[in-house]
């Protein structure tokens, strides 16, 4: 019988979309991010992971809106290059109730093309819609101003504790989607690279729909 190749794409998403949770020990296709929400499109950052699968680098973009249930939607992409290849990651996201919310999600991996795949799928993939609140101060405290040098250039920041005392954030107004320059934990470190102006949607063409009800043959 041969293998509809429908799941071999999915399979390989699959396999890309865990590689960079996997470098802070979770099976989602990137650690969820902390900071200030303050999306601005065609603004983004790039950073460098460190984690327990090594070095890699990630980079976060706001690339387009749109209109969710009269709410302004924001698609924000997310691409990065690891061990395992490279993958681009596209989510419309909404604020509600002060919490960042995945409405729609569409991947690409080299090759394969782009597919969007039903809000359904998150949850075979370990990522919940819920990506946390859109304001670090309503979930850890705030240890003091600092200045912070990294690749990216030097930033004043107002320094965050989480809660459970496990990471660290430092965040700044001057860096668009989230506002974070480093953030530290016990499972790996993230630090601001590079600050993106006139970033752009790297998927061309139109997504293909993900079919669940289809069986492999």
């Amino acid at each position: 019988m041969k293998t509809n190749r429908k799941w071999l794409v999915l399979a390989a998403i699959l396999i890309m979309a865990s590689a960079a949770g996997a470098q802070f020990g979770r099976r989602s296709p990137a650690p969820q991010m902390k900071g200030m929400w303050s999306p601005v499109v065609g603004s983004g950052a790039a950073y460098e992971l460190d984690g327990r699968e090594g070095k890699m680098e990630m980079e976060f973009a706001i690339v387009g809106t749109e209109m969710v249930a009269g709410k302004t939607g924001h698609w924000l992409e997310t691409s990065f290059k690891g061990r395992q290849g490279a993958m681009v990651q596209k989510m419309l996201v909404v604020l509600e109730s002060d919490r960042i919310q995945i409405k729609r999600m569409i991947m690409e991996v080299p090759g394969q093309g782009a597919m969007e795949f039903p809000l359904e799928m998150m949850a075979r993939m370990g990522q919940s819609t819920d990506q946390g609140h859109g304001d670090i101060s309503k979930e850890a405290d705030v240890v003091g101003p600092e200045e912070i040098t990294t690749p990216a250039g030097t930033f004043q920041t107002t320094h965050y504790r989480s809660k459970d005392k496990s990471a660290d954030m430092w965040v700044s107004e001057k860096v668009a989607p989230y506002g974070l320059v480093k953030m530290t934990s016990k499972d790996g470190n993230m630090t601001l690279v590079r600050v993106l102006t006139n970033a752009t949607t790297k998927i061309k063409g139109t997504p293909r729909k993900f079919d669940m009800g289809m069986p492999p043959q």
